[in-house]
C-alpha cells in the first residue's frame, strides 16, 4: 500500500477521535504502520478538532498543508477551513447538504486542485435513525463506499463492530450500513 495521509475535522463533541480510532484500528488490522496526532483547540466548547492520520512508512505525525489524500469533515465550515490540507487530486467527504455544497466561491479552488467532493447529510441520517450522536459513523459508512478509502467496507465494518461498546454496537452498525448504501448509490 502506498502512504496515505488523512485529515479528519469537525467540532468538539462530534466524534472526530472515534472516527480516527476506527481508521487507525482498521490500518492496524491490515498490518499498516500508522502515526497520528490530534489538535483540540476549544473542543470541549464546540471548537475545532482536527486529527491527522498517516498510513504507511512516514516520518512525523502531522500532515503538511497541500499533501493530504483524504479530508473527512463532520461540519461544512470545518471542511472549508481545512481544505488547504488536501493535495492536488485529493478527495473530500463532508457532512453537508448535497444541494448547497460546495459553495460557489470554493468551486474554482476545488477544480484547480482537482479535488473530488462528496457530501451527504450524515447528521440528518443519524437523527432519522434516532442516534444524533452517530454522525461520525454515518460519514465513515458513506466514505466506505468509495474507492478513495484505503479500507474496504468489510474492514471498516468489522472495526466498528469490534470497538463499539456492546450497548451501541447494533445501532452503530445500522447507521454505518445505511450510509454505506447511500454512498454506493452515489458511487455508481
Amino acid at each position: 500500500m502506498k502512504n496515505t495521509d488523512i485529515v479528519l475535522c469537525g467540532l468538539g463533541g462530534q466524534g472526530i477521535l472515534f472516527m480516527t480510532k476506527i481508521l487507525a484500528q482498521s490500518a492496524l488490522g491490515k498490518g499498516i504502520p500508522i502515526i497520528g496526532a490530534e489538535t483540540h483547540g476549544m473542543a470541549q466548547r464546540g471548537g475545532s478538532v482536527v486529527s491527522h492520520l498517516r498510513l504507511g512508512k512516514v516520518e512525523g505525525s502531522l500532515v503538511r498543508s497541500g499533501t493530504a489524500h483524504i479530508l473527512l469533515s463532520l461540519e461544512e465550515n470545518e471542511a472549508y477551513r481545512n481544505l488547504a490540507f488536501l493535495g492536488k487530486g485529493g478527495a473530500l467527504y463532508v457532512n453537508a447538504d448535497t444541494e448547497t455544497f460546495p459553495r460557489a466561491e470554493a468551486v474554482p479552488y476545488l477544480k484547480k486542485n482537482e479535488i473530488l467532493c462528496r457530501s451527504t447529510r450524515a447528521g440528518k441520517v443519524a437523527m432519522e435513525l434516532g442516534t444524533p450522536m452517530s454522525t461520525n459513523l454515518a460519514l465513515i459508512g458513506f466514505f466506505s463506499a468509495f474507492a478513495a478509502s484505503p479500507f474496504t467496507y468489510e474492514e471498516l465494518r468489522e472495526t466498528v463492530q469490534r470497538i463499539s461498546p456492546d450497548r451501541f454496537q447494533e445501532t452503530n452498525l445500522k447507521v454505518f450500513d445505511t450510509c454505506h448504501e447511500m454512498g454506493l448509490k452515489e458511487s455508481h
